[in-house]
C-alpha cells in the first residue's frame, strides 16, 4: 500500500529515519495535512504531462500530490540534504524530477523547456515575497501560481487601495496577476508547527496588464516613492526624493492626482497616470 507523505506519522518517520534536523533558517516546516495538499493540487488544476515547478519540497508531501496527478513535476530544492531523501520517497514517481538549487538562482525557462507552466508549493515564508516578485518580473510563460504562505504575507498581496495591507508589493503583484486568497492552514497541519496561520493563494498572470502606461520601470519608481514613508503625503514623498515644488505642481497637476493624499490610497489606474506625467516631464 502506498505511504501518503503528508500524514503526520510518515513525516515523523522519514525524519527520524534519515536523522533530519530542521533548517529553521530555510523556514522548514512540514505539511501534515493530506487534505491541504488535495486542495493545493486541486487548485493548480493540472492534466497527466503538464509540467509545474515545485519551490521547496521538503521531503516530498505536496510533491507526491501534484505526482499522482500525472504531471511532469520538477521540484527546486535548497536544502542539500534533501535530494537525496527525496529521490527515495518519490521513487515510485517517475515523473518527478529534482533539482539541487536556489530558486532565485535558477535558470527557469531553461528548466521548464521554454513552455507554459504551473507553479505550486508551499514557500519557504522568509523569502515568500522575493521568489514570487522574482516569478512574475522575470516574463515566464506562467499558467497559475497557487502558493501557499504566511497569511498576513498573504493579505498583504490581495489587498485594496485605502487598507492597511496596501503597499508597493500589493501593487506590483496585481499588475502581473489577478490575486485572490483560496483557503486559510491552522498550524497544527504543519510539523513543527509554525506561530502564525498559513493560507493559500492562486495568482493567474494576466495576458495584458490592467493598465497600460509609457514605461513600467517608471511605473515602478513612481510607486515605490509612494510607499518610502506611509505616513507621508504623496507630495512630501516627492519633495523628500527631491522633486522641487514646481516640478510636483506639474506632475499632480498632469495627472490630476491631489499631492495632499497618501500613496496608500493610489489605486493601479491612478498610479499609472502618475507614471505617465512623470515620464513625460523627462522627454
Amino acid at each position: 500500500m502506498e505511504t501518503n507523505l503528508a500524514s503526520k506519522g510518515a513525516v515523523r518517520r522519514i525524519i527520524g529515519r534519515f536523522g533530519l534536523r530542521l533548517q529553521k533558517k530555510w523556514g522548514q516546516n512540514f505539511l501534515i495535512s493530506p487534505a491541504t495538499v488535495a486542495q493545493i493540487v486541486a487548485a493548480a488544476d493540472l492534466t497527466p504531462g503538464a509540467p509545474v515547478l515545485e519551490i521547496g519540497p521538503g521531503i516530498g508531501t505536496l510533491t507526491q500530490g501534484l505526482a499522482k496527478t500525472g504531471a511532469a513535476v520538477t521540484a527546486v530544492e535548497l536544502d542539500p540534504a534533501l535530494p537525496a531523501i527525496l529521490a527515495e520517497t518519490l521513487a515510485p514517481y517517475p515523473n518527478v524530477r529534482i533539482v539541487s538549487g536556489d530558486i532565485l538562482q535558477t535558470d527557469i525557462p531553461g528548466l521548464m523547456g521554454n513552455e507554459p507552466f504551473t507553479v505550486a508549493a508551499n514557500l519557504p515564508y522568509y523569502i515568500t515575497t522575493p521568489i514570487l516578485l522574482h516569478l512574475l518580473e522575470a516574463g515566464l510563460p506562467l499558467r497559475r501560481l497557487v502558493l501557499m504562505m504566511q497569511k498576513e504575507v498573504a493579505e498583504r498581496l490581495t489587498a485594496t487601495p485605502g487598507t492597511k495591507a496596501y503597499g508597493a508589493v500589493t501593487v506590483a503583484v496585481q499588475y502581473y496577476t489577478e490575486a485572490e486568497i483560496l483557503f486559510e492552514v491552522p498550524p497544527e497541519s504543519f510539523l513543527p508547527p509554525p506561530n502564525v496561520i498559513s493560507a493559500v493563494a492562486l495568482f493567474r498572470p494576466r495576458a495584458v496588464p490592467p493598465v497600460s502606461v509609457r514605461d513600467e520601470r517608471m511605473l515602478f519608481r513612481i510607486v515605490r516613492l509612494a510607499f518610502a514613508q506611509r505616513r507621508k503625503t504623496f507630495r512630501n514623498n516627492l519633495r523628500a526624493a527631491g522633486w522641487d515644488p514646481e516640478a510636483c505642481d506639474r506632475l499632480l497637476a498632469a495627472a490630476g492626482i491631489d499631492g495632499a493624499r497618501r500613496g496608500e490610497t493610489f489605486s493601479l489606474e491612478e498610479f499609472a497616470r502618475l507614471a505617465d506625467a512623470a515620464a513625460a516631464l523627462q522627454e
